[in-house]
């Protein structure tokens, strides 16, 4: 919400509107108030703004501000006081879980990986030890066989995806100043950022969104003698009509803009001070074509790390999973017998566990069966449901990139719209279901500006916006009539540096 420097005027321009609901032009407002014109002109917009007004223009053309969805401010009050406290705490917790959560992952995949890498290792030395025992002990020996190449097999592919994968190599002592090579690897991301970034992406591409709108809102004005109208809003900005509307109520607020009536009802929405400018820097618009929005990607890592991760992940959920069960089906180790081939792994766990706690087999239910095997099933349930939300977000950012060409190409060209002709083919600004997408197009723009509807050649619907196109040339008018250089600076006529 703007400051205002006099609250007290404020609330008596508040409390007129309030009285009014169904309606007042500034002059009802100046009448009830009694306060100077100007500084009606200057707080009715801020009203309008605060209080979510609907700007409708009467036959004379004057500006009628009416609130059919109540007087309730958007800012202050009981509920929105409790609306951004409950936004502040849901963002607190958001970002506390999310960094507990992070720490957690980066503890469990690494951490239970280097674990069971180590148990494969210990299992991979007994049962070497066992095979070179006496031939005494030769009806035992096709189980340490047996357990042997088990474990052999799993120690060789935790050596091939750990040490050999592209997470060690950057911080492998053999690779430094080796070049271009370690030039490369030294600019990697870090395994935890890298890890980060496969489960929780990296950000909103779009988090600096309404900076970069505002800017281009802006800029549009200042080089359009600081008028702009709705439709031109909505195609900078893709927004529908119903909410453009109220998003240029804000921008009056907020730049100190002023809705006027052109000659024939019109209405533009001026602002004299963002021309005001001491940069000389030329604000020539390029068309009617605001900034279009990023597409969200699913991580910055390459897609071979991404791989790596899986991998190493699908070895802790195979590791869980074979622990769980084994600890569920055999129980106890009670002696060297109940070693065989399928449990050899679960064995040497047990034993070795057995060296610290009076009862390993609770220890390997929970520890090295549950947890492993529920983490290792989130690692891949959150980046999966996180792709399917980008793929859902990603389609809302393409419809609005396709609103914005659409409505460009529409103000451009109000009297011969033909839907099939508004094809972008930028990726950010195609959706999936075009066809849908360019009806859809038609109809929000309708409900702003009715258009006439004929057939071409084809059969194909031709739609002519005749009221846009009666709307286009009186905001040219009423642009041309704006001097150039009304607005300028003028000469420096005082200097403190010179006193």
């Amino acid at each position: 919400m703007k400051q205002v420097r006099d609250r007290e005027a404020y609330q008596k321009v508040t409390g007129a509107l309030r009285g009014r609901r169904n309606g007042a032009t500034i002059a009802d407002i100046v009448a009830k108030t009694a306060l100077p014109l100007r500084t009606v002109q200057e707080l009715v917009p801020v009203a309008a703004d605060e209080y979510s007004a609907r700007l409708e223009v009467t036959e004379s053309g004057e500006i009628l501000y009416s609130f059919p969805h109540g007087f309730v401010s958007k800012y202050r009050g009981f509920r929105a006081g409790l609306r951004r406290a409950a936004e502040k705490i849901k963002n607190g917790i958001k970002i506390a879980a999310s960094w507990a959560f992070k720490v957690w992952i980066m503890l469990m995949l690494v951490g239970y990986f280097v674990f069971f890498m180590l148990i494969a290792l210990a299992a991979l030395v007994l049962s070497m030890a066992a095979s070179s025992n006496s031939d005494n002990r030769s009806s035992r020996r096709g189980d340490g066989i047996g357990g042997l190449y088990l474990a052999s097999r799993i120690f060789n592919m935790i050596i091939h995806i750990w040490f050999y994968s592209e997470l060690l190599k950057t911080a492998d002592p053999y690779y430094q100043g080796r070049g271009a090579v370690s030039q490369a690897r030294a600019k990697s991301r870090p395994l935890h950022k890298a890890i980060f970034s496969f489960v929780f992406g990296d950000g909103d591409p779009n988090a600096d969104w309404p900076v970069r709108e505002k800017q281009a809102v802006i800029a549009y004005i200042q080089a359009n003698r600081g008028v702009i109208s709705l439709p031109e809003l909505m195609a900078l900005t893709g927004l529908p009509p119903s909410v453009a509307e109220e998003r240029i109520v804000s921008y009056c607020a907020e730049f100190g803009g002023l809705p006027e009536a052109t000659e024939d009802g019109t209405v533009v929405y001026r602002f004299d001070s963002l021309l005001l400018r001491a940069d000389t820097q030329n604000r020539s618009f390029p068309g009617l074509s605001g900034p279009i929005k990023r597409l969200k990607s699913f991580s910055a890592n390459e897609k071979k790390m991404n791989v790596w991760f899986s991998l190493i992940n699908g070895v802790n959920l195979i590791f869980g999973s074979y622990f769980l069960y084994n600890a569920l089906n055999s129980g106890a180790i009670l002696s060297q017998a109940d070693f065989n081939a399928s449990s050899y792994l679960y064995g040497v766990l047990y034993v070795l566990l057995s060296q610290v706690a009076a009862n390993p087999l609770p220890v390997i239910i929970f520890f090295t069966g549950f947890v492993p095997l529920i983490f290792s099933l989130l690692f891949w349930l959150i980046p999966g449901l996180r792709f399917l939300r980008n793929k859902q977000d990603n389609e809302e950012i393409k419809r609005e990139n396709f609103r914005k060409n659409g409505y460009g190409r529409i103000w451009d060209a109000p009297l011969a719209v033909k839907p099939q002709e508004i094809a972008p083919q930028a990726k950010e600004c195609r959706p999936q279901n075009l066809a849908a997408a360019q009806d859809r197009l038609i109809k929000e723009f309708g409900a702003y500006a009715n258009p006439d509807v004929s057939l071409d050649d084809t059969g194909k619907p031709v739609y002519a916006f005749k009221e846009l196109n009666r709307e286009k040339a009186a905001l040219e008018r009423y642009r041309a009539g704006i001097a150039s250089g009304a607005s300028k600076l003028g000469k420096v006529v005082f200097d403190s540096g010179s006193a």
